[in-house]
Order: C-alpha cells, then sequence, then structure tokens
C-alpha cells in the first residue's frame, strides 16, 4: 500500500444553490476517491461548505435572515445534491463549526508567532463576490472585477497583514523542486509568472463587518474569509498533530477551478509556509463550463442546469460519465443537452447497454444462464487471445489515466474494451456455436471471455458509474456482497482469462440505460430547460 490518498474539493459558497460546476469539481474529485479506494489506497475525500464573509451576511440580510439561519437551510441543498450524485465523501466540513474555528484561530497564532502578522491599514479595491482585493491596474473600466464584471467596492479600514512578500523566492523554489505542483502546465506557468512579478503583503481582516472567525486576541476584527475558508483542508483532520492529521497531511491533491487557482496556489502555501507546515502535493485545476457558450449565470437562466433534475430523468451516472468524458480535466468544455442526450445513446445505451443485453441474453439462451468456466486450450487462438490483449492494455491505460487525473482518458480506455468485447461477440459468433454440438468447448470458452470482459468493464468504470457498474455485476449473478468486493477491487491483469468464477447465474437483461428517442427527448429538454429561459431571443 502507497501513501495515503487525501483529495478534496473547493468548499462552496451557502449564498447559491448547487449548479453544474459544483456538481462537475465534486463529481471528478469523488470518481478518484474511488479509484484510489479501488487501489486499496487509504483514502479520504472531503467536501464542505464556505458559510462566512461578507457577501454571506449580505445574503442573508437580503433575504431576512441571519447568515447562521441562511448557511442551515442553504447547506442541506449541497448535502441533498451529493447523495442524488452518488458522492462518496468521507467528510463534509462546514466553517461554522467549532472543530474548525479552533484550527483557524491555532492557524492564525501559528503565522503571528512566526512573525508575519502585523496591524497596518487597507485602502483599496475588494470585490466581494470573490473575496479578493485588487490594485486599480487589475479592474477593468476603472473600478469593475475581471472575474465578476460588477463594480468592485473602495474599502477603507484598520487591517491586519500577512507577510506574503517574505514567501516569494521560497515559494518560486518550491514550483521548480516540485514541478507537478500546480496541474495542468499551463496552469502552473500561470502562477509562476504571476509570482514573479513579485508578491504584497495581504490584508487578512476586516472590520467593517463581522460574520466571520474573530482574530484572537480582539473584539472587532475577524479574520480574512480566504485564511478562514483553505484552512478547512486541515480542520476537516482534527487540530494540527492529530491522529488524523499524521495519517492524511499534507494533502495528495487539492481540486479546484481556475477560478481559485490564486488562492490556493500562492496564499495558502506562503500560509502553510509561514506555519511551518508541509504543502500539498498537487494543486489540479479545471476549466470553466459554459453552457450552449455561455457563462454560467444567476442572470441568465439558459445558462442554468439543475444537476438534481437532470440526474432523476437519465439517472445520476449517466450525468457522471458525461462530464467526466465529454471534456479532459483541465480544459473548458461546453455544455449542450443535445450532447448529453448524443452520448448516452452513443456511449451508453448503444455500446455499454447493448453489450449486456447481448451477452446476457445469449448467455441465458445457449447455456441456460449458467457462466461456464474458461477453456485453457482455446485461451491462446484468435479471437480469445486478441479480447485478453485488449483487456489487460484496458486496466493498465485506465489505470495509469486515473493516476494522471485525467478520467477522461481513462474512461476512453474502458471503452475501447466495451467496444472490442461488442466486436468480439461478432467475430466469435457464438448463435452459430451453439447449433453445433462439436464446438461446445468453443461456445463455453467465447462466453466466459465476453462475460469477464463485461466484469472488467463494470469493476473499471465503477469509480465513475458506481450504481450502474453495482447493477451489471449483479445481472452478472453476483450477490450484492460479492458485487461490493469487486468494485472494490481494481482488476488484476494477471488474472485475465480466470478472474470471472464459474457457477455464476446471470439474469435475463434489465436494460442499463434505455435508448431516448426523438419524443423522449423532446420531452427532457422542455423539462429541463427553465421556463424563464424559454422566452429568451
Amino acid at each position: 500500500m502507497t501513501r495515503s490518498f487525501y483529495i478534496t474539493t473547493p468548499i462552496y459558497y451557502v449564498n447559491d444553490v448547487p449548479h453544474l460546476g459544483h456538481a462537475y469539481t465534486t463529481i471528478a474529485a469523488d470518481a478518484l476517491a474511488r479509484y484510489h479506494r479501488a487501489r486499496e489506497r487509504d483514502t479520504y475525500f472531503l467536501t464542505g461548505t464556505d458559510e462566512h464573509g461578507q457577501k454571506i451576511e449580505e445574503a442573508a440580510t437580503a433575504r431576512g435572515k441571519t447568515p447562521q439561519a441562511l448557511a442551515d437551510d442553504v447547506v442541506e441543498r449541497f448535502r441533498d445534491t451529493w447523495r442524488v450524485l452518488a458522492v462518496s465523501e468521507d467528510d463534509f466540513i462546514r466553517t461554522t463549526e467549532a472543530r474548525h474555528k479552533r484550527v483557524v484561530a491555532d492557524m492564525w497564532n501559528r503565522l503571528e508567532a512566526a512573525g508575519d502578522i502585523y496591524l497596518g491599514r487597507y485602502d483599496g479595491w475588494y470585490c466581494v463576490s470573490c473575496e479578493a482585493y485588487y490594485a486599480a491596474g487589475n479592474l477593468e473600466d476603472g473600478d469593475r472585477c475581471p472575474v465578476h464584471k460588477r463594480p468592485a467596492a473602495w474599502v477603507s479600514e484598520p487591517s491586519y497583514y500577512f507577510r506574503m512578500s517574505r514567501y516569494e523566492q521560497a515559494l518560486l523554489r518550491h514550483f521548480e523542486e516540485n514541478p507537478t505542483f500546480v496541474q495542468p502546465e499551463s496552469y502552473r506557468n500561470e502562477i509562476v509568472s504571476f509570482i514573479k512579478g513579485g508578491l504584497r503583503d495581504l490584508s487578512v481582516s476586516r472590520t467593517t463587518f463581522g460574520w466571520g472567525v474573530p482574530v484572537p486576541g480582539t473584539d472587532d476584527h475577524v479574520i480574512y474569509v480566504w485564511i478562514d475558508a483553505l484552512t478547512n483542508y486541515i480542520s476537516a483532520l482534527g487540530d494540527i498533530g492529530s491522529e488524523k492529521y499524521e495519517r492524511y497531511w499534507p494533502a495528495t491533491c487539492h481540486l479546484i477551478g481556475k477560478d481559485i487557482l490564486r488562492f490556493h496556489a500562492v496564499y495558502w502555501p506562503c500560509m502553510l509556509m509561514s506555519a511551518g507546515l508541509p504543502l500539498p502535493d498537487t494543486i489540479y485545476t479545471h476549466g470553466w463550463w459554459t453552457v450552449r457558450g455561455e457563462k454560467m449565470s444567476k442572470s441568465m437562466p439558459a445558462t442554468r442546469v439543475d444537476p438534481n433534475l437532470v440526474a432523476g430523468d437519465i439517472s445520476a451516472d449517466a450525468l457522471r460519465y458525461f462530464l467526466l468524458r465529454e471534456v479532459p480535466l483541465g480544459l473548458d468544455g461546453d455544455f449542450t443537452y443535445e450532447a448529453l442526450i448524443g452520448r448516452y445513446n452513443a456511449d451508453l445505451a448503444n455500446d455499454l447497454g447493448n453489450l449486456l443485453n447481448r451477452t446476457l441474453t445469449m448467455t441465458v439462451k445457449f447455456l441456460g444462464g449458467d457462466l461456464p468456466a474458461a477453456r485453457a486450450e482455446l485461451a491462446d487462438s484468435e479471437p480469445h487471445a486478441g479480447m485478453r490483449r485488449v483487456a489487460v492494455d484496458a486496466v493498465k491505460e485506465a489505470g495509469d489515466a486515473f493516476e494522471a487525473y485525467a478520467p477522461s482518458r481513462a474512461l476512453e480506455a474502458i471503452w475501447r474494451l466495451v467496444r472490442e468485447a461488442n466486436r468480439y461477440v461478432d467475430t466469435a459468433q457464438p448463435w452459430k456455436l451453439a447449433k453445433d454440438p462439436d464446438r461446445r468447448a468453443e461456445l463455453e470458452h467465447t462466453t466466459h471471455g465476453f462475460l469477464e470482459a463485461l466484469y472488467w468493464a463494470a469493476r473499471m468504470v465503477a469509480p465513475v458509474m458506481p450504481v450502474k457498474a453495482a447493477e451489471i455485476l449483479a445481472q452478472l449473478g453476483l450477490g450484492e456482497d460479492a458485487a461490493a468486493r469487486a468494485m472494490a477491487r481494481w482488476p488484476d491483469a494477471s488474472l485475465a482469462g480466470k478472474d470471472l468464477p464459474a457457477g455464476l447465474t446471470v439474469t435475463k437483461p434489465t436494460p442499463l440505460f434505455p435508448r431516448i428517442d426523438d419524443a423522449r427527448a423532446a420531452e427532457l429538454l422542455e423539462r429541463w430547460v427553465p421556463e424563464d429561459a424559454k422566452a429568451e431571443p
């Protein structure tokens, strides 16, 4: 067993409901966590909610609620969405929890003990939406945030500062010595260029609002929300030095969107260095999803995609598959419902669904549903040997891709196996073998071969489609416990041809992904497109 695998998502602001962007990051992290569990690694997967800061306070006021009441209401929507989407987090951290606040105060005290906190005054621009400070030269049209395209606020108040400038050279050295610290490389280059432009000390407290963790020893300052938020990756493990901290820190991967890269790749490592704590292994940055070419926005109904609604109609696994297959992690992607339905029909209904249906139907028809043993004397003849080679290659290629944070590439490898298994059926023609009693051994070996290919495909796709993978294994005749054990174990290439035990009895197939015809597609589009978007020109 290798060192533990600790993966995190960003913690999500509770001034909004879960949307496609939240779902994408969390599904990707979940798939990676499930893969590493299947490789028998000590895995810990964290997500949660960011509940402090000025924009939470303002959102609560606008709704006539206290910030805590708003957080309590919205956090349940995130929890419910993750259940719908089959997310398997090990912990869900809330920044309003006492366990979190305690570690945030400890982090502040460590920065202060290092001589890196001093009292000053901040006079400058601040974007409430992204909780970020901006120099005038970085704004658009004089005062507009370049991310949210809204006017930034001019802030003038006493503030504690963090001596981030002290860590400029140390951070550059860390990038040089750890080339995979920020991935993909394009984002690494962007951050290195930013650091070389010079790091300035960072304002790390606010006095003009009160919804946050108090600065230790003061009554009128709250800790800057990004110190508060980033510390969640440690506070979820308990106090610094606790058993769980020693077991999982430093994190293996912070999986984030590119809009919060600077906070994770500059602010966070500088804070950790000041506090004398190890830095995470990798900050993996994914791109943004647009919807029909438009950036997702609450003010544009046509860009709103409800992951709960879509998952309820075509299954969470189908949505998970589309998001992780359609676009390589790290690149921007464009979401359309037509592309979702097209890939559903082509990959899930036609390829995987067809493989399940035809192989189980033939096993029931020709062999009474009983899984036969493989025949060693036929293993090295064609097309059987070719089928085995593709399966072995798929196991390695998909595993390598998951290790490299490339679920899209992993799914491509798995689908080569699925499509080869369909070709194998066409080439071996078991319907002809079944008519010739002298070819019974060949029929049995072929049947074992295509069922084992299906068995491996289900287990390899389980990190992305855990519910449908379990359904495939159940239809192969594995009981619930045996199916769970199979999904918890990545296929062993050395067992190709002899991994699926004889003696199982397969069931008559139940469709995994019923094909979406034109009429059904029209119904779904009518349901999925928000009413207020249908009137848009």
